[in-house]
C-alpha cells in the first residue's frame, strides 16, 4: 500500500489522465498507474470527495466508474498535467548530463539519452534552461574527448588539450601524461601529470574542448601519484575566500558534502557553514541550487551577486509565454 507522499502525486497525475481519456475502462487505468483495481477505486472515491473550498456539490469533482467505465467532470481547475518547477526540471537536466559524461555511457549506442534531453529542455522553457545553465558549464565540449583519453592510456601515450578553465573563463593548451580515468560526483575526470603546471592535475572531461594523442611516450615524474578523491575533488586553501552560509534543515547536506571550517547549529535543524571558496561562479552555483534552503549571508558582495542572479532567473521564468 502506496502512502500519502506517494498519493498526492499521483492523484494530480490521475485527474488529467481521465479528463483526456473519457470512458476508460478500470482495468486500463489501473495498468497505467501500476495499481491494482482496488487500489484505483480507492484514489476514486477520494477524488469524488475533492474540489475547490465550499465543498457544496457543485464544487466538488463527478467520478463515476459504474460498469467499470470512469468519467469524470467538474475538474477542470487541475485538468492540466503538472509541470515541473525550475529545481526539479534543472535537478533532471544536471543528471541527464552526467549520464551523458559516464564513460560507463560513452560507448552505449543510440540517441535515448540526448533525446530525453533535448525534450526536458524544450518542455521545462527558459526559465529552468536559465537556472541548469548556472549548475553545469556550457562548454562545447569534444564529443571524442573520452575515446582519445582511452587510447593514450592505453597506448601509453602523451596528450595535448585544449582545456577550458571557468575560473578564468579562459581556454589553455595542456600536455598531459595520462595515469587514469575517475568518475567524482558523478562527472568523468583524467588525472594525469600537467607539464603546464608541473604537477598532477584532474581535468573534467566535459571541459575539454580537444583532445590528441602525440606520438610521444607518456613518462611522468617518478613522484607523480593520484591523488585521494574519496571526499570530493576540491581541496580548498587558506586563501581561498571565506564564505559564510546559513541553511535549513534540507540544505544540512551542504556540511557532510564539502568541506567546512565551521559548523554552528542554530536550531530547528538549521546550520550556519563556512567554507573555502576559490571559485565565485562555484558558489554561485551552489547557492542557486539551494533555493529557499540555503542563503549566502557574507560576504556581502557575494550575497548581492547571488541575490541578483536569483531575481534574473526569476523574472525570466514569470515572463515565459
Amino acid at each position: 500500500m502506496s502512502g500519502s507522499a506517494d498519493r498526492l502525486p499521483r492523484l494530480l497525475a490521475l485527474v488529467p489522465y481521465l479528463m483526456s481519456h473519457p470512458g476508460a475502462q478500470v482495468g486500463e487505468v489501473a495498468a497505467v498507474f501500476g495499481l491494482s483495481e482496488k487500489q484505483l477505486i480507492d484514489d476514486l472515491q477520494l477524488v469524488w470527495m475533492c474540489g475547490l473550498p465550499g465543498h457544496t456539490p457543485g464544487d466538488l469533482i463527478d467520478v463515476s466508474w459504474d460498469g467499470g467505465e470512469i468519467l469524470i467532470d467538474n475538474a477542470d481547475t487541475i485538468a492540466r498535467p503538472l509541470r515541473l518547477g525550475i529545481d526539479e526540471a534543472s535537478a533532471l537536466l544536471v543528471a541527464l548530463r552526467m549520464l551523458a559524461a559516464s564513460p560507463e555511457l560513452a560507448e552505449v549506442p543510440g540517441d535515448a539519452l540526448p533525446r530525453v534531453t533535448a525534450k526536458l529542455e524544450r518542455a521545462a522553457g527558459e526559465g529552468a534552461a536559465t537556472v541548469s545553465s548556472q549548475v553545469a558549464v556550457d562548454v562545447d565540449a569534444a564529443p571524442d574527448a573520452l575515446p582519445r583519453v582511452r587510447e593514450g592510456l592505453t597506448k601509453g601515450r602523451r596528450l595535448s588539450l585544449r582545456y577550458y578553465v571557468p575560473g578564468r573563463d579562459e581556454v589553455t593548451p595542456r600536455e598531459v601524461d595520462p595515469m587514469r580515468v575517475l568518475i567524482v560526483d558523478g562527472r568523468a575526470y583524467l588525472e594525469g601529470w600537467c607539464y603546464r603546471a608541473e604537477a598532477m592535475r584532474l581535468f573534467r572531461l566535459d571541459r575539454v574542448l580537444d583532445a590528441e594523442v602525440l606520438d610521444v611516450p607518456a613518462d611522468p615524474p617518478a613522484g607523480a601519484e593520484p591523488r585521494d578523491v574519496t571526499d570530493g575533488v576540491f581541496r580548498p586553501s587558506p586563501t581561498d575566500e571565506l564564505v559564510e552560509l546559513e541553511l535549513s534543515a534540507a540544505g544540512r547536506w551542504v556540511a557532510e558534502y564539502y568541506p567546512c571550517e565551521q559548523v554552528t547549529e542554530l536550531g530547528e535543524g538549521r546550520l550556519r557553514v563556512a567554507l573555502r571558496v576559490r571559485d565565485e561562479d562555484w558558489i554561485l552555483r551552489l547557492a542557486l541550487r539551494l533555493g529557499d534552503t540555503g542563503r549566502v549571508v557574507s560576504p556581502p558582495d557575494m550575497a548581492r551577486t547571488v541575490r541578483r542572479e536569483a531575481e534574473r532567473a526569476l523574472a525570466l521564468y514569470a515572463h515565459r509565454p
